[in-house]
Protein backbone atom coordinates (compact mmCIF):
# COMPACT_ATOMS: atom_id res chain seq x y z
CA UNK A 1 0.00 0.00 0.00
CA UNK A 2 2.55 2.40 0.92
CA UNK A 3 5.71 2.82 0.04
CA UNK A 4 7.29 2.84 3.73
CA UNK A 5 10.37 0.09 3.89
CA UNK A 6 13.07 2.56 3.85
CA UNK A 7 11.63 4.40 6.67
CA UNK A 8 10.93 1.36 8.76
CA UNK A 9 14.91 0.28 8.12
CA UNK A 10 15.56 4.23 9.04
CA UNK A 11 13.85 4.25 12.25
CA UNK A 12 15.61 0.76 13.66
CA UNK A 13 18.80 2.22 12.91
CA UNK A 14 17.81 5.58 15.57
CA UNK A 15 15.68 3.25 17.41
CA UNK A 16 18.99 0.43 17.73
CA UNK A 17 21.27 3.56 18.38
CA UNK A 18 19.37 5.29 21.10
CA UNK A 19 19.24 1.03 23.13
CA UNK A 20 23.06 0.68 22.29
CA UNK A 21 22.27 -2.55 20.37
CA UNK A 22 24.89 -2.87 17.64
CA UNK A 23 22.76 -4.68 14.51
CA UNK A 24 23.00 -5.65 11.13
CA UNK A 25 19.59 -3.32 10.11
CA UNK A 26 19.09 -5.09 6.97
CA UNK A 27 19.77 -8.37 8.45
CA UNK A 28 17.46 -7.23 10.92
CA UNK A 29 14.67 -6.42 8.00
CA UNK A 30 15.33 -9.73 6.43
CA UNK A 31 14.03 -11.39 10.05
CA UNK A 32 11.37 -9.18 11.22
CA UNK A 33 9.30 -7.47 7.88
CA UNK A 34 5.75 -8.62 8.53
CA UNK A 35 6.49 -10.25 12.01
CA UNK A 36 4.42 -8.49 14.41
CA UNK A 37 6.06 -5.01 16.85
CA UNK A 38 6.54 -7.68 20.15
CA UNK A 39 8.43 -10.80 17.79
CA UNK A 40 10.49 -7.27 16.51
CA UNK A 41 11.68 -6.24 19.93
CA UNK A 42 12.23 -9.82 20.78
CA UNK A 43 14.39 -10.55 17.86
CA UNK A 44 16.28 -6.84 18.78
CA UNK A 45 17.05 -7.64 22.23
CA UNK A 46 17.58 -11.58 21.72
CA UNK A 47 15.61 -11.93 24.76
CA UNK A 48 11.79 -12.68 25.70
CA UNK A 49 10.76 -9.05 26.48
CA UNK A 50 7.66 -8.95 28.59
CA UNK A 51 4.70 -7.81 26.75
CA UNK A 52 4.15 -4.25 28.52
CA UNK A 53 8.26 -3.53 28.02
CA UNK A 54 8.22 -4.33 24.31
CA UNK A 55 4.47 -2.05 24.10
CA UNK A 56 6.51 0.48 25.25
CA UNK A 57 9.36 -0.01 22.90
CA UNK A 58 7.10 -0.65 19.59
CA UNK A 59 5.53 2.87 20.37
CA UNK A 60 9.19 4.62 20.38
CA UNK A 61 10.63 3.09 17.69
CA UNK A 62 7.23 3.26 15.36
CA UNK A 63 6.86 6.79 16.73
CA UNK A 64 10.39 7.33 15.21
CA UNK A 65 9.13 5.81 11.49
CA UNK A 66 6.03 8.37 11.47
CA UNK A 67 7.96 11.01 11.91
CA UNK A 68 11.00 9.97 9.21
CA UNK A 69 7.94 9.11 6.59
CA UNK A 70 5.60 11.38 7.15
CA UNK A 71 7.02 14.73 5.57
CA UNK A 72 7.61 12.46 2.17
CA UNK A 73 4.71 9.90 2.29
CA UNK A 74 3.93 8.37 -0.52
CA UNK A 75 1.95 5.26 -1.57
CA UNK A 76 3.41 2.41 -3.99
CA UNK A 77 2.50 3.70 -7.13
CA UNK A 78 -1.08 3.35 -8.66
CA UNK A 79 -2.15 1.88 -5.17
CA UNK A 80 -5.36 3.81 -5.01
CA UNK A 81 -6.62 3.66 -8.48
CA UNK A 82 -6.15 -0.05 -8.38
CA UNK A 83 -7.91 -0.29 -5.36
CA UNK A 84 -10.69 1.62 -6.64
CA UNK A 85 -10.81 -0.31 -9.10
CA UNK A 86 -11.70 -3.52 -7.43
CA UNK A 87 -13.76 -1.78 -5.33
CA UNK A 88 -15.89 -0.41 -8.66
CA UNK A 89 -15.75 -4.37 -10.32
CA UNK A 90 -17.25 -5.71 -7.37
CA UNK A 91 -14.44 -7.19 -5.38
CA UNK A 92 -13.66 -7.37 -2.01
CA UNK A 93 -10.21 -5.36 -0.39
CA UNK A 94 -9.04 -6.50 2.76
CA UNK A 95 -5.76 -5.07 4.42
CA UNK A 96 -3.55 -7.94 6.63
CA UNK A 97 -0.72 -6.13 8.37
CA UNK A 98 2.07 -6.71 10.92
CA UNK A 99 1.71 -3.15 12.05
CA UNK A 100 -0.37 -1.97 14.85
CA UNK A 101 -3.41 0.66 15.23
CA UNK A 102 -1.56 3.58 15.25
CA UNK A 103 0.29 2.98 11.75
CA UNK A 104 -2.59 1.33 10.04
CA UNK A 105 -4.42 5.30 11.06
CA UNK A 106 -0.96 6.63 10.21
CA UNK A 107 -1.45 4.82 6.38
CA UNK A 108 -5.16 5.36 6.12
CA UNK A 109 -5.31 9.22 7.25
CA UNK A 110 -2.10 9.78 4.60
CA UNK A 111 -3.35 7.70 1.99
CA UNK A 112 -7.17 9.23 1.58
CA UNK A 113 -8.94 6.24 0.13
CA UNK A 114 -11.99 6.58 -1.94
CA UNK A 115 -13.62 3.33 -0.26
CA UNK A 116 -12.42 1.80 3.31
CA UNK A 117 -11.64 -1.96 3.06
CA UNK A 118 -13.80 -4.47 3.88
CA UNK A 119 -11.77 -5.80 6.69
CA UNK A 120 -8.65 -4.73 8.57
CA UNK A 121 -6.69 -7.01 10.73
CA UNK A 122 -3.76 -5.48 12.47
CA UNK A 123 -0.54 -7.14 14.52
CA UNK A 124 -1.64 -5.77 17.45
CA UNK A 125 -4.48 -8.11 17.46
CA UNK A 126 -2.74 -10.96 19.42
CA UNK A 127 -2.09 -13.28 15.84
CA UNK A 128 1.05 -14.92 15.07
CA UNK A 129 2.66 -12.49 12.44
CA UNK A 130 4.23 -13.51 9.25
CA UNK A 131 5.36 -16.17 7.63
CA UNK A 132 2.37 -17.38 9.59
CA UNK A 133 -0.56 -17.40 7.64
CA UNK A 134 -3.18 -16.35 10.70
CA UNK A 135 -3.34 -11.96 9.80
CA UNK A 136 -4.39 -13.37 6.25
CA UNK A 137 -6.77 -16.44 7.04
CA UNK A 138 -8.94 -13.98 9.59
CA UNK A 139 -8.90 -11.00 6.99
CA UNK A 140 -10.27 -13.25 4.24
CA UNK A 141 -12.44 -14.34 7.24
CA UNK A 142 -13.80 -11.11 8.13
CA UNK A 143 -14.86 -10.71 4.26
CA UNK A 144 -16.56 -13.75 4.50
CA UNK A 145 -14.23 -15.05 1.03
CA UNK A 146 -12.24 -18.27 0.87
CA UNK A 147 -8.82 -18.30 1.37
CA UNK A 148 -8.33 -20.20 -2.38
CA UNK A 149 -10.41 -16.77 -4.17
CA UNK A 150 -8.41 -14.69 -2.62
CA UNK A 151 -4.94 -12.68 -3.87
CA UNK A 152 -2.49 -11.39 -1.44
CA UNK A 153 -0.19 -8.42 -2.47
CA UNK A 154 3.12 -8.55 -0.95
CA UNK A 155 6.25 -6.55 -0.86
CA UNK A 156 8.71 -8.76 1.91
CA UNK A 157 9.45 -12.94 1.67
CA UNK A 158 7.90 -13.51 4.62
CA UNK A 159 4.75 -12.46 3.39
CA UNK A 160 4.83 -13.96 -0.03
CA UNK A 161 5.25 -16.96 2.39
CA UNK A 162 2.41 -16.64 4.77
CA UNK A 163 0.30 -16.42 1.90
CA UNK A 164 0.88 -20.02 0.17
CA UNK A 165 0.80 -21.45 3.58
CA UNK A 166 -2.95 -19.95 3.80
CA UNK A 167 -3.99 -21.26 0.12
CA UNK A 168 -4.38 -18.40 -1.64
CA UNK A 169 -2.59 -16.89 -4.33
CA UNK A 170 -0.08 -13.54 -4.54
CA UNK A 171 1.10 -10.97 -6.47
CA UNK A 172 5.06 -9.82 -5.68
CA UNK A 173 5.08 -6.19 -5.19
CA UNK A 174 8.84 -5.67 -5.64
CA UNK A 175 9.39 -2.11 -4.24
CA UNK A 176 12.13 -3.22 -2.15
CA UNK A 177 13.05 -7.14 -2.84
CA UNK A 178 14.04 -8.58 -5.97
CA UNK A 179 11.29 -11.12 -7.78
CA UNK A 180 13.90 -13.41 -7.27
CA UNK A 181 13.34 -13.26 -3.21
CA UNK A 182 9.73 -13.01 -4.04
CA UNK A 183 9.12 -15.74 -5.88
CA UNK A 184 6.78 -18.61 -5.45
CA UNK A 185 4.53 -21.53 -7.25
CA UNK A 186 1.64 -19.54 -6.21
CA UNK A 187 2.61 -16.05 -7.05
CA UNK A 188 0.79 -14.80 -10.21
CA UNK A 189 2.35 -11.79 -11.15
CA UNK A 190 5.77 -9.92 -10.24
CA UNK A 191 5.26 -6.17 -10.74
CA UNK A 192 7.29 -2.79 -9.55
CA UNK A 193 3.93 -0.74 -8.26
CA UNK A 194 0.76 -1.01 -9.35
CA UNK A 195 0.61 0.82 -12.55
CA UNK A 196 2.24 -2.14 -14.45
CA UNK A 197 -1.24 -3.86 -12.81
CA UNK A 198 -3.54 -1.18 -14.23
CA UNK A 199 -1.68 -1.19 -17.67
CA UNK A 200 -1.68 -5.29 -17.97
CA UNK A 201 -5.82 -4.75 -17.06
CA UNK A 202 -5.47 -7.60 -14.36
CA UNK A 203 -8.63 -7.17 -12.93
CA UNK A 204 -10.22 -7.27 -16.42
CA UNK A 205 -8.44 -10.67 -16.31
CA UNK A 206 -8.97 -12.15 -13.19
CA UNK A 207 -12.45 -13.94 -14.07
CA UNK A 208 -10.57 -15.33 -17.05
Amino acid sequence: MIDSMPFHAKSWVEFTRRHGVELDVPELMRRTTGRTGIECMREVFEREVAEEEALAFIHEKESIYRELFTPVFAEVGGFKRFAADAHFRGFKVGVGTAGDKHNIAFAFSNLNMETAPHAVVGGDEGLPGKPDPAIFLEAARRMGVAAERCIVFEDAPFGIEAARRAGMRAVAVCTSHSAVELAGPHVVAQVRDYHELLQSNFLENLHA
